[in-house]
């Protein structure tokens, strides 16, 4: 089964997931999504992979630019946070580990271990 992390080397949290999957043995390509931001449409299938409906789910609002841009206000639509994200990738909350049709933010990194059933 494929296995795909997006992934900031600098995240202690990422470098943990890491770590977890290579105990289990599970080799996982990682996107480093810094580098290579998701598109549109990687987001869109993040989104259902995660079961959410609302953007905000998988962002850091707690990063500059989300405040810089006003993302929390109410009237931001799920387009326009979107966009944001793949404007500004530090956006997107990390990690995330996709699995075939499922996916998890793995804060704290075990949530993970849903996955690897």
């Amino acid at each position: 089964m494929d296995t795909q992390v997006y992934f900031n080397p600098s995240c202690s949290k990422c470098r943990t997931a890491q770590s977890i999957l290579d105990e289990h043995g599970i080799e996982a390509t990682f996107v480093r999504y810094l580098d290579t931001p998701p598109t549109r449409a990687d987001l869109d299938r993040l989104m259902g992979l995660l079961g959410v409906d609302d953007p905000r789910q998988m962002m850091r609002t707690g990063e500059d630019v989300y405040k810089d841009e006003h993302l929390g206000d109410p009237s931001v639509t799920a387009d326009q946070l979107l966009d944001a994200i793949v404007e500004h990738p530090i956006l997107l909350e990390r990690p995330i580990v996709v699995r075939g049709d499922k996916a998890v933010i793995a804060r704290p990194p075990e949530r993970l271990l849903a996955l690897l059933d």
